[in-house]
């Protein structure tokens, strides 16, 4: 029996726990993606294991073209082991104020919305990870702090389990 109430007790703090969009209702600066990622950008960022581990440091410059409801983001990565990888994300507004992105490693479209200071994405990635690829999902969350500065937390799930995290912080220059 004890068993099956810590097992209970661990599910409904996890349900209760997630964050939602609503949570950020009436905060300040309003997340405006074709704002913020408009220009060049420049990142600094950690990977943790799932026991919070820092397993890697990267740097990535970014620039970020916007023409109408389109976006373009190019991303250039640079990890501490010397290895490098490229991204570009192609990223539409559509007309109810949400956001769809894809990538060449994407699976799919990622799916965004913004309120307040928060944008969240949610998407699969071929992930390479010493020489293998990996479907992983990423619950993608991303906070302004101000016009130039947005810190971007990334719980990466395989299975439906948290098995690693990225923090980043992003500058605009």
């Amino acid at each position: 029996m004890k068993i099956v109430m810590l097992i209970f007790s661990y599910l409904l703090m996890a349900v209760c726990s997630a964050q939602s969009l609503s949570d950020y209702d009436n905060t300040s600066p309003t997340f405006e993606v074709e704002n913020f990622f408009n220009g060049p950008l420049q990142a600094l960022g950690i990977v943790l294991d799932r026991g919070g581990k820092v397993t890697r440091r990267f740097s990535v410059k970014m620039l970020g073209t916007w023409s109408g409801e389109e976006g373009k983001l190019e991303e250039w990565f640079v990890f501490d082991d010397g290895e490098k990888n490229t991204r570009t994300w192609l990223i539409n507004k559509q007309t109810d104020g949400t956001y769809t992105g894809s990538a060449h490693d994407m699976v799919g479209s990622a799916l965004g919305a913004s309120n307040g200071i928060a944008l969240h994405w949610d998407y699969q990635l071929d992930l390479k990870v010493d020489g293998s690829v990996y479907r992983v999902t990423f619950d993608d969350w991303l906070y302004q702090v101000d016009t130039n500065v947005v810190i971007n937390r990334s719980y990466i799930k395989k299975w439906g389990f948290r098995i690693a995290e990225v923090i980043l912080v992003i500058n605009k220059q």
